[in-house]
């Protein structure tokens, strides 16, 4: 089997519905279930015996050493992480306990286990770090898109914790040899999403009615590739990349904040009409939040031109489809974004709001 750490959160479930909508191989998800990790994500094959669930810390050493020693995994498709910048500059040691030590922790017993590997399983053992465009830094509005041979400059505390752990990564194939491969990908968006991040946020706070606050201009520009075709791209270099290489993953879809609010706002007019008004008259700039970095794009040419990777779907087109969803599953929606959500929320922006949240990426 495969093991997928945080596979009941937002891009990690979604892999888990791609993995076993393509693969035989059986999948173990290792998720510490925070607040943004949800077992409804993965409820559709509760019945399926190619699917077990684990409650795991990926930080606690022993735990994850029984993990491997317990399951005899083929690879490892490591999503854990938090992920979430505005948390990051509030509360940074989560992030350095999970992203930092939490990777450490499960490379050093990924080496273990592999070290002892025979044959054909030792050659085909293989750990994926997913990782993100965040570790670049930002980009002027005329530089080119990221490249695997960017350099590292992170700008959050999530970033640089992602860096570590990148690099944490690339040290353990260079040193060990562990067969290693890294992912950075740009901005993900589909279904599951936490309504903390950007798309869920403003589908939600516009179908109640509460203001959509965008952070700034408005004019940070990120490059949206759907959730689905992250996944996909994961799968095919699992399968084919190459080891020791990173392999950087994008869709070429350049679009500022506003636009992306603003673009939710007509469909939702078709979608979901409100008596009297249309939708973008709800957004309302506020002041932007620290750090905020004004570019991300990524150049998938690599990816491409070694492995045939293209994405599937148009922004346009998978746009209508995510909010789509989030208009079909509002029971979803209404338990995540009760308890711990809503906590943080007040804790974070003490609005007396706890629904509202600043546009964020």
């Amino acid at each position: 089997m495969i093991i997928v750490t945080g596979g009941a959160g937002f891009i990690g479930s979604n892999f888990v519905h791609n993995w076993l909508g393509h693969e035989t191989e059986p999948v173990l998800v290792a998720d510490k279930f925070t607040y943004a990790a949800n077992a409804e994500n993965l409820a559709h094959f509760a019945e399926d015996p190619r699917l077990r669930i684990e409650r795991i810390d990926v930080s606690d050493r022993v735990a994850v050493e029984q993990l491997f020693a317990h399951n005899q995994p083929s690879s490892v498709v490591h999503f854990a992480a938090e992920s979430h910048v505005d948390r990051s500059i509030r509360g940074p040691a989560e992030f350095v306990k999970t992203n930092i030590i939490g990777t450490f922790t499960l490379l050093e017993a990924a080496r273990t286990f592999w070290s002892e590997l025979g044959g054909e399983a030792r050659d085909r053992f293989r750990f994926v770090h997913v990782s993100t465009d965040e570790v670049f830094g930002s980009l002027g509005p005329d530089d080119p898109p990221f490249t695997e041979r960017s350099a590292y400059e992170p700008n959050s505390p999530y970033a640089a914790s992602k860096a570590s752990s990148d690099h944490l990564v690339r040290a353990f194939h260079q040193t060990y040899g562990l067969p290693c491969v890294t992912t950075n990908c740009t901005n993900n968006f589909g279904p599951y999403q936490f309504p903390e991040k950007l798309i869920p946020l403003v589908i939600l706070n516009a179908t109640a009615g509460l203001r959509l606050p965008v952070y700034g201009d408005g004019m940070q520009v990120r490059d949206w590739v759907y959730v689905a075709d992250h996944c996909d791209a994961v799968r095919v270099i699992l399968a084919r990349g190459r080891v020791g290489e990173t392999y950087n993953i994008g869709s070429r879809s350049e679009l500022t904040n506003v636009q992306v609010v603003h673009a939710i706002c007509r469909l939702l007019d078709d979608l979901r009409p409100a008596s009297g008004r249309m939708h973008e008259e709800l957004i309302e700039f506020v002041a932007d939040r620290l750090g905020h970095d004004r570019r991300y794009a990524i150049d998938p040419a690599k990816l491409e031109s070694e492995l045939s990777w293209r994405p599937q779907h148009s922004f346009d087109a998978a746009l209508h489809k995510t909010v789509k969803w989030y208009l079909a599953n509002e029971g979803w929606c209404e338990r995540v974004r009760s308890g711990e959500y809503r906590r943080w929320m007040e804790l974070h922006y003490g609005t007396g709001q706890p629904e509202v949240l600043g546009a964020v990426t």
